[in-house]
């Protein structure tokens, strides 16, 4: 009689594009790292540089999917999952090396508390280990997405514990979870697909934390490309308008617009040659809002907790040192994150539901 196959545990998945030089730095640590009962699935976004080629040649192991077409981030990890068959998906960036045991902790994480359904790693910078990149992300109240301890010393964040979201640079989570939510929205191609997911994972009650003992290290320099702007301001919107209640979004109305200052204030000061980004968002929003309802809909479907909860966990301190460590940056991060406050104070006297 035939022995059945070793069921698969965690199925980890890379989406690369053009990363050949990444990968060859840093793919056989994260081959090496896999249990005998993981899997490791390379989608191929399109690349130019010969990556898919060279994997093929050099880790005939790995699962190969490669994409015609680019896909973006999300679209391109939803493809992986589609070859997936590990009770655990986890996602990693390209550009990322690992410490031993990094995928154990994030797995064990998983495993010891049901209610623990997304689990994201103590990510480092690749050339300063000793200087955190990202311990999960911080949601705004605005929507907002912060690297959590970006730029912070490691140590500090020694401790697990509840995020507001996970990181899409290296996080697993429950296969079966993911799927209910119907992966990432591909809409997003690019930036806070992440946060996104998380959100909608919490929504249905999902929890995210942070595992410090989980240690990525990620090849990472803060850059804003021409259209950066663009996918982060409309994605913002996108994530948002699909969350909450329609109550909750009028509530919070002062809140979104407190927010349009200060990213129309980032846009004038910084990307002063680029402020058709923000006007391109707005009119994305406009042409696709049918699609945002229907999208809209299925994750109100879905929904097991309050919005009460959902606005409770937001943070108010806005992070501008991150992108402007100046005095005008440690100025506006004391302002705006004031005012941030009281209106959340506010909004939760009236958000009950």
């Amino acid at each position: 009689m035939m022995r059945s196959p070793i069921p698969v545990r965690a199925s980890v998945i890379i989406v690369g594009y053009n990363s050949r030089r990444h990968l060859e730095y840093g793919l056989a640590g994260i081959v090496a790292s896999l249990g005998a009962q993981d899997e490791l699935i390379l989608v191929d976004n399109a690349s130019s540089d010969g990556s898919a080629d060279w994997v093929r040649q050099a880790f005939p192991s790995v699962q190969l999917v490669v994409s015609k077409a680019n896909l973006g981030f999300g679209g391109a990890n939803n493809l992986g999952v589609e070859r997936a068959c590990g009770e655990f998906v986890v996602f990693i960036n390209p550009d990322t090396s690992v410490d031993p045991g990094w995928l154990e902790a994030l797995l064990q994480a998983l495993q010891d508390d049901p209610q623990v359904q997304l689990a994201t790693s103590r990510i480092v910078l690749m050339d300063d280990p000793a200087t955190i990149n990202a311990c999960g992300n911080d949601v705004h109240l605005s929507g907002i997405t912060l690297c959590r301890g970006m730029g912070q010393p490691a140590d500090e964040f020694a401790l697990p514990g509840s995020v507001g979201a996970v990181s899409g640079a290296a996080f697993g989570m429950r296969r079966n979870l993911f799927l209910e939510l119907d992966g990432y929205d591909a809409d997003f191609f690019l930036y806070m697909e992440d946060t996104d997911l998380a959100l909608r994972a919490r929504l249905v009650g999902a929890q995210s934390v942070y595992v410090p003992s989980s240690i990525v290290r990620h090849a990472y320099t803060l850059r804003f490309g021409p259209s950066k702007v663009f996918y982060q301001e409309r994605n913002r919107y996108l994530m948002l308008l699909k969350l909450y209640r329609w109550g909750t979004l009028l509530v919070l109305l002062p809140v979104f617009l407190l927010g349009e200052i200060v990213t129309w204030g980032y846009v004038l000061l910084r990307e002063r040659s680029r402020p058709g980004n923000k006007l391109r968002a707005y009119g994305w929003v406009l042409v696709n809002w049918k699609s945002i309802m229907a999208k809209r809909r299925q994750v109100q479907r879905l929904r097991r907790i309050p919005d009460r909860e959902l606005v409770g966990m937001m943070v108010t301190r806005l992070e501008v040192t991150q992108v402007d460590p100046g005095w005008l940056g440690r100025a506006a991060n004391g302002v705006f994150s004031a005012f941030f406050a009281v209106l959340k104070q506010w909004s939760l006297l009236w958000i009950w539901w």
